[in-house]
């Protein structure tokens, strides 16, 4: 096997570092001192790192990020509490119209956001649910959903009819079947969808500016936005709270990695 060619690493690298760019101008200005940062020459380097934005981050937004964790749990329990039994009905119990909706879900996920977002305004309005967390909840996981079903019916396809049949023949109920047999394999997918749905709550601002402007309690998405709004000379705080929302969809990702390419890959190859 020849070695790589040396200029493709070097172009890896400066790609790499152009798209990491501003992750670093993000941490290297959460650590700026505010005075410094109103010199003309911008510093690289953060000369004396202070963690007086994140003091001020943790004071002023822990509200937003709680609201946020709450969401994104929230989301991920109907996510799975809906798309797990939806994708068994499709994929073993030979539900009829199976492929007619299994094509609804792909068209449901190629609806804009912001469509969905009018719709879900026009019936929080009626049904009182504007300004609230499960509101955001029930929206973030509509979302969810659809790529959650196509994912648990895309595994359970790949599951051997034998261990189903087996089931059946001991006794166990459709119900039991599921909760017994085919969930536990699903583990895999199931933690993929979860991340995939906590990532998506967590990351909204569509859904959170048009249905939680003025609630009481906001996401960190819309928090940030409403600091930016109303700081516009402690950009160290500002920059520390973008760093703190980014930590948690990082650490995730780092640490399910591994059963996040097993969850979305299953069932694509079958012996």
């Amino acid at each position: 096997m020849t070695d790589r060619p040396w200029w493709k690493t070097a172009l890896g690298v400066v790609f790499t570092a152009v798209m990491l760019f501003p992750v670093y101008w993000m941490v290297n200005v959460s650590l700026t001192d505010a005075s410094d940062l109103r010199r003309s020459s911008p510093s690289w380097f953060p000369a004396d790192p202070t963690f007086e934005g994140y003091t001020a981050a943790f004071s002023q937004q822990l509200p937003s990020l709680g609201t946020s964790l709450g969401i994104g749990l929230g989301c991920v329990a109907l996510t799975v509490a809906i798309a797990a039994p939806a994708a068994y009905a499709l994929a073993i119990l030979n539900l009829k119209g199976g492929r007619s909706l299994n094509f609804l879900l792909l068209v449901a996920q190629m609806i804009p956001a912001v469509v969905m977002a009018m719709g879900f305004y026009a019936i929080y309005v009626r049904l009182g649910l504007l300004n609230s967390v499960w509101g955001l909840i029930v929206a973030d996981s509509t979302v969810a959903v659809p790529f959650a079903v196509l994912l648990y019916s895309t595994f359970m396809a790949g599951i051997p009819r034998e261990l189903v049949h087996a089931a059946r023949m001991d006794g166990a109920s459709a119900w039991g079947t599921f909760t017994k047999v085919v969930l536990p394999l699903c583990r895999n997918s199931t933690l993929t969808v979860a991340l995939f749905a906590f990532l998506w709550a967590w990351s909204d601002f569509i859904f959170a500016s048009t249905l939680s402007r003025s609630g009481e309690y906001i996401p960190i998405t819309l928090g940030i936005y409403q600091y930016i709004g109303n700081n516009t000379t402690q950009w160290n705080a500002i920059m520390a709270t973008a760093v703190i929302a980014s930590l948690p969809a990082a650490i995730l990702l780092v640490v399910a990695q591994r059963y996040v390419a097993a969850g979305v890959t299953a069932g694509a190859v079958k012996d």
